[in-house]
């Protein structure tokens, strides 16, 4: 057994001559539960023996000793869009309608980067928004090793209702991208979601709800029955459903039709949140996204009294934690840096989870909820994808921030 150094191992983004480790943290979070003085064994891309330190062989392998730190399952983003950068830099409408997309590619490799090595090994990515099916050609980028990033699962283009979606505010005149893929009834739905399963999505997305006509307020979109629809389909090829939803009424829609999850649920109500529980829904709540928002639009936090949108939604998450519906972590990165994803984790126990509730939701939660059998948890068999934080992230999160070690697929990565 070898002693390797840190400081050797991490050559950024390069495959090391060793192939099997040791790895001894103060203590393991396996994805549910904290153990003091276990050890974990991995071999080439996957998780070889976990447990404590006198039970696992430590023959041929080489040993990265994590003194002081914390090992955990690489962090799952539930909710991102590497493809948008921060709204406070540009808009939303200009990003759709003014940067090429060989530039939001440019730009989304650095943000995959970035993601990575805070260190979230898998994110979800939930749109485009304009750019196609960009992100199935960033994903195989990141698999077959040309660039570094997470492992990502991609919806592609999204399903809006025709005049629902897109920027605001053009003469009626003309038409202008929507940022997603209008389809509405019957046989063009079923289209809709065929093609884009065809190009690649891992799931479908839906916007249940949005702002009608010049930025009205948010009503509901399809309808139940074109919702069924979209799931039947989706399920048919083995694909779940996700829906972005705020109002209470896009929500029971998006419920009742079968979506697995709900992104935002800022309007939900206790009868909402109990029926999310009955039905198995879960929450995505983006609670970094609605703070970013409120701050680009003036407000100063820590300076000021919080405005309504933000009390709002502390009490809407408190429902939906009282009423035990299953809450995903997913901040909606985009609207804020990629990178700065350990933001949504910090504001789940600002807003009244535990920190324990949280690393759960961000690991095998997440692994759970978006069917991803293989991660999520540190147990044999399982891909080596694991981080080691300074600290005990269990009693304080923000040990999150202090990122000491990246592995995904065995392989080492360095911040």
């Amino acid at each position: 057994m070898k002693l390797v150094s840190l400081l050797l191992l991490f050559v950024p983004f390069s495959l090391t001559a060793q192939t099997t480790y040791l790895l001894r943290p103060d203590r393991v979070f396996d994805g549910e539960t904290v153990h003091e003085g276990w050890v974990v064994r991995v071999k080439g891309s996957r998780i070889d023996a976990v447990g404590p330190a006198a039970s696992v062989s430590a023959e041929g392998a080489s040993l990265v000793d994590l003194k002081g730190q914390t090992l955990l399952p690489g962090l799952i983003e539930g909710h991102s869009h590497l493809l948008l950068h921060p709204y406070n830099e540009t808009t939303w409408d200009d990003q759709v309608l003014k940067e090429a997309r060989s530039l939001r590619v440019a730009r989304a490799t650095v943000h995959a980067q970035k993601t990575l090595l805070a260190g979230f090994t898998t994110v979800r990515d939930l749109g485009t928004e304009g750019a196609d099916y960009d992100d199935v050609g960033l994903k195989q980028a990141i698999d077959q090793g040309i660039i570094p990033g997470p492992r990502m699962m991609v919806v592609t283009r999204a399903l809006i209702a025709s005049g629902s979606y897109g920027p605001k505010g053009f003469s009626p005149d003309i038409s202008v991208p929507q940022g997603a893929e209008e389809a509405d009834g019957h046989d063009a739905l079923i289209r809709a979601v065929r093609t884009q399963i065809g190009k690649g999505a891992d799931a479908i997305k839906i916007y249940a709800d949005y702002r009608w006509g010049l930025m009205a307020e948010a009503r509901p979109t399809f309808t139940i029955e074109e919702l069924k629809l979209i799931v039947e389909t989706a399920r048919s090829s083995g694909r779940s459903v996700v829906a972005h939803a705020s109002t209470a009424e896009g929500m029971r829609r998006a419920i009742l039709a079968g979506c697995e999850t709900v992104e935002h649920g800022d309007a939900g109500t206790p009868e909402i949140f109990a029926l999310m529980k009955k039905n198995g829904t879960a929450l995505c709540p983006t609670l970094a996204a609605g703070d970013a928002v409120s701050q680009y639009r003036g407000w100063k936090k820590g300076q000021e009294p919080e405005p309504a949108r933000i009390r709002e939604k502390r009490n809407t998450f408190k429902q939906a934690l009282d009423a035990g519906v299953t809450i995903c972590a997913g901040g909606d990165v985009g609207v804020f840096s990629h990178g700065d994803n350990a933001r949504e984790l910090e504001m789940m126990v600002d807003y009244g989870m535990k920190p324990l509730d949280v690393l759960r939701s961000a690991t095998a939660v997440n692994a759970d909820v978006f069917h991803l059998t293989d991660r999520g948890r540190i147990r044999t068999g399982l891909l080596a994808d694991l981080i080691a934080v300074e600290g005990d992230p269990t009693r304080a999160v923000l040990a999150l921030r202090q990122v000491r070690a990246i592995m995904k697929g065995g392989q080492w990565y360095r911040q």
